[in-house]
């Protein structure tokens, strides 16, 4: 009895190492299969971009049409805005990955393959881009900063905001330039093929890119992207500055004293001089401050016709917006001072 027993949880232990080596053998065609599925969805019936704001009009347009496309979750557009309802999907995405790159994983598996897979979330500066990549493909200091600022023979140079968020699959020993033209692809498809003449002429690119990254820095979900897109538009149709504290984290942390890429914002910061002040200067800064994703361009494009002008996330993450800056006081007191 106590043999059969033995024979019995060898069986099972067997079976469970088993499945175990044919799961971690599988996570590489897992997370391919993530960045292929994230790119069809880019294939639907809509070629370009919508967009209903006329910065020259000084207007925005309530489109049904466009919010129902926004809300679809079988396109592209619909899929990102919608894409914090796949948290099982991001979890298992997240496991996969920790497993893939863990120096560890090569050995155990027994694959033999110099398969990594990299991670530029929404938000991240081309610094921290630069840095994730340099970690996991073993990059110096000098490859990093090639990377992001391209000379001599490089593809197209990288510019701030035109890392497409997204999983990359990258093989150990490639360069700086080869890496580059892994983006610059990433780009085209995603957020170039999608962006028509026509909407380039309403709203330019560099000027789209530079608001959905703000918008990417100042909100905490995606549930009030477009809505915060509609106060940034109200601002700047009013000539008001922007006063965006994102920027002023990108003023300070350009500076070689400081240790974080997004550094904590004082009141002092007001007075850095920085053209990426926008408490000091109008109009948008000179570049975007960092990676938007697909979503936050759109919100930038299609924002939400509001009579808001101020803003704050309370501490539960919760969007709240005023029409002017007594009752904006009045919503912080209300949510921080408890």
């Amino acid at each position: 009895m106590r043999k059969r027993r033995k024979k019995i949880i060898y069986i099972y232990s067997s079976i469970s190492i088993l499945f175990v080596l044919i799961l971690l053998l599988l996570i590489p065609t897992f997370l391919r299969f993530s960045i292929g599925h994230k790119t069809v969805l880019s294939i639907n019936t809509f070629s370009e971009f919508p967009v209903t704001v006329n910065p020259k009009n000084k207007t925005i347009i309530e489109d049904e049409k466009v919010n129902e496309f926004l809300a679809n979750k079988h396109s592209l557009f619909g899929a990102t805005v919608l894409s914090g309802g796949h948290f099982l999907w991001n979890v298992l995405e997240n496991i996969a990955l920790s497993i893939a790159n863990a120096p560890w994983y090569e050995s155990v598996a027994s694959v033999g393959t110099a398969n990594r897979f990299v991670t530029i979330k929404p938000g991240m500066r081309k610094e921290q881009v630069a840095n994730i990549f340099g970690d996991i493909l073993k990059w110096n200091s000098k490859q990093r900063k090639e990377f992001i600022t391209p000379v001599g023979s490089s593809t197209l140079p990288l510019i701030e905001g035109s890392f497409t968020p997204g999983l990359y699959s990258v093989t150990l020993g490639m360069t700086p330039e080869e890496i580059q033209l892994i983006i610059n692809e990433r780009f085209s498809e995603e957020i170039l093929s999608h962006y028509g003449t026509s909407t380039q002429k309403i709203v330019p690119l560099s000027d789209a890119l530079t608001i959905a990254s703000l918008i990417q820095r100042e909100t905490l979900s995606t549930d009030g992207m477009r809505l915060l897109s509609g106060i940034m538009w109200n601002r700047l149709f009013l000539g008001m500055n922007l006063q965006i504290d994102s920027t002023l984290q990108y003023a300070k942390a350009n500076k070689s004293t400081e240790a974080s890429w997004w550094p904590k914002v004082v009141p002092n910061d007001k007075y850095i001089s920085s053209p990426f002040n926008t408490y000091k200067h109008g109009g948008l800064p000179p570049t975007p401050i960092a990676n938007p994703s697909v979503e936050a361009i759109l919100a930038a494009l299609n924002p939400v016709k509001t009579s808001c002008l101020f803003y704050f996330n309370d501490k539960s993450g919760v969007f709240h917006c005023s029409d002017n800056y007594a009752d904006h006081v009045s919503q912080i007191k209300k949510y921080y001072n408890d």
